[in-house]
């Protein structure tokens, strides 16, 4: 990303930033606007805020609507603008200045994001871990997104037959034995690399990091006959409940510190920790596979670790790609001069230090 244009997120009215192809940081005290710059590149990746599920929240007090927009380039080297704008009411993504719908946005910039208000994948809910691999898989694999999206399309058809106890049942069944063993299959996949690469990556305690899907089959065969077993012992709740109550929806993912698991063991240290182990594995992994970098979002790093091994970090993950670090410790930014692009936050402004 060469360039990026912010209007009105949150508390800053307007930022228009010339970016190093590196490391950018953003230097401030807490509340000034730091995250806001990181939340405004995912929200162009993603046409959503990281921070809240209420888009509403991230306008702007008093404002209609915020705009985010980058100068970047696509897959063969030629520069192109993205921008997304976004109401209380409306979405909208554009290409070169041409609106386009969602499925041909999607995919054109990606972020992977350190943030401690991320945690909730770590101490939330079930449905938080899955949709944590699903990003990661989506952005790894373009098939997979298109999975996701046909299963989340079947599920609705299926739970409908349900309620309806309507006789296309049996079709849409067999739809979502197909669909979901596919999706278990390469969520399963991605869960394996993950912890391929947290057993040689960042462990700053020498601790084990795991991830595990459960089911989580070794072979698409495997999946499809253990699915097809649970459709059939589910079937008379099923129709009771009205809708599906087996399936990737409702699978369990498990992160582990030290084979237990972080929601009920880790301490805050340690969901940090592991929170940032994942980070870098799927930043690893997605440059491994695609021969590209994603975006490095690493919010209040140095919050997590010592100001030496903060800024050695840095280093790697700039030298691999881009990255936009955030920090309230001038003594630390000041380690950083020379290695990238310096930038400070205050009450909602943003200029180059």
């Amino acid at each position: 990303m060469r360039r990026l244009e912010i209007r009105d997120v949150r508390r800053v009215q307007r930022a228009d930033l010339e970016l190093d192809p590196g490391l950018n940081v953003f230097l401030g005290r807490n509340a000034q606007g730091k995250t806001t710059v990181l939340e405004g590149v995912g929200l162009l990746s993603r046409g959503r805020s990281f921070r809240s599920d209420d888009v509403r929240a991230a306008i702007r007090q008093g404002e209609p609507r915020l705009l985010a927009r980058a100068a970047t380039e696509d897959a063969s080297g030629r520069e192109i603008a993205l921008e997304v704008e976004l109401s209380r009411s409306a979405r909208a993504f554009r290409v070169d200045g041409r609106e386009v719908p969602p499925r041909e946005y999607q995919g054109r910039l990606e972020v992977v994001l350190y943030s401690t208000e991320r945690l909730r994948v770590v101490r939330g809910s079930m449905r938080e871990r899955r949709q944590f691999l699903d990003r990661g898989a989506s952005a790894l694999w373009p098939s997979y997104r298109q999975t996701l999206r046909e299963f989340e399309r079947v599920l609705l058809q299926r739970n409908a037959a349900l309620q309806a106890r309507g006789r296309d049942l049996g079709e849409w069944s067999e739809r979502l034995l197909e669909v979901a063993s596919a999706l278990r299959f390469r969520r399963a996949e991605y869960a394996r690399r993950l912890s391929g690469m947290l057993a040689h990556g960042f462990r700053p305690r020498g601790e084990r990091y795991e991830v595990r899907v459960i089911p989580g089959p070794a072979s698409l065969e495997e999946g499809r006959e253990l699915l097809r077993e649970a459709l059939d012992r589910a079937r008379g709740a099923e129709l009771l409940a009205g809708r599906s109550l087996v399936g990737p929806h409702r699978d369990t993912v498990a992160l582990l510190v030290d084979g237990a698991e972080a929601e009920k063991t880790a301490s805050a240290g340690q969901a940090r920790s592991l929170l940032l182990a994942l980070a870098l594995a799927a930043l690893e992994i997605y440059r491994e596979e695609r021969g590209e970098a994603a975006i490095a979002l690493l919010d209040d790093l140095d919050s997590e670790l010592d100001e030496e091994r903060a800024e050695a970090l840095c280093g790697e993950v700039a030298a691999r790609g881009q990255a936009f670090v955030t920090t309230a410790h001038s003594s630390w930014a000041a380690r950083l001069r020379g290695k990238g692009r310096i930038f400070q936050v205050e009450a909602g402004e943003v200029r180059a230090a």
